[in-house]
């Protein structure tokens, strides 16, 4: 009943939160065709890299915690207006629309079947209450509704830091970040040995993505990678 509701969903007219044409899908196969196609990009840390190039330098002069980091688009025209319309003003329609351009990226249903489980980026009490909702878990479920995956959304917790981490340059969100994770003693067992793939929405310096990964290493993870909607350019 679920997938046959999708199904009727999908095949709703809609305006395309890009070009604006109607009707059409949430985001048109014209504009994701247009400004989504497949970039190459480092291995570890996703940032676009020149064609041939597996691992990007700053990478290779030191490892990151992740086994795997992958991105749908770069976090940049249109792609910034979108997400700021889904994130920041509440339009949480367009999660599915979302889900669905992030499983096109190359590896994605590869790395979502392969992981045991998929933990979204936690999002703090204060910025919960906030925002209104967790914009990652809504990104979770609607991946799993389009390929099956367990989705652990209590894996590990988040304090509150504060000051917003696109606010701080990497060195201080590293600072910052050190103890802003913490996994529950109930939720090791849940973690321990599992092959685990962290979701977020935007990847700007990946501090907090490199901070969980740690976080979830210590709790007994076997393995972290990451798969992000979007990736700031350099």
């Amino acid at each position: 009943m679920r997938r046959a509701l999708d199904g009727l969903i999908d095949a709703l007219p809609s305006q395309c939160a890009v070009c604006s044409r109607w009707p059409a899908r949430r985001l048109c196969a014209d504009c994701c065709a247009r400004w989504a196609t497949a970039t190459p990009r480092c291995q570890l840390c996703a940032i676009a890299v020149p064609a041939g190039v597996k691992v990007c330098g700053a990478c290779l002069r030191g490892p990151a915690p992740l086994s795997i980091c992958l991105a749908a688009v770069d976090y940049a025209y249109p792609w910034h207006r979108v997400i700021a319309d889904f994130k920041f003003r509440g339009d949480t329609g367009l999660a599915r629309s979302l889900a669905a351009l992030m499983l096109q990226s190359p590896q994605a249903c590869e790395q979502l079947a392969r992981c045991d489980a998929l933990v979204p980026m936690p999002l703090s009490p204060q910025r919960l209450c906030e925002r209104g909702f967790h914009q990652t878990l809504l990104l979770a479920r609607a991946l799993a509704r389009q390929q099956p995956v367990q989705i652990l959304a209590a894996a590990a917790e988040r304090r509150h830091t504060g000051t917003p981490q696109h606010d701080l340059a990497r060195a201080q969100r590293l600072r910052h970040l050190r103890s802003a994770f913490a996994v529950a003693p109930d939720q090791r067992s849940r973690i321990e040995g599992r092959r685990l793939l962290l979701l977020d929405d935007v990847m700007t310096t990946g501090a907090s993505l490199h901070a969980l990964a740690q976080c979830l290493r210590r709790a007994g993870a076997a393995e972290v990678g990451a798969l992000v909607l979007a990736r700031t350019p350099l």
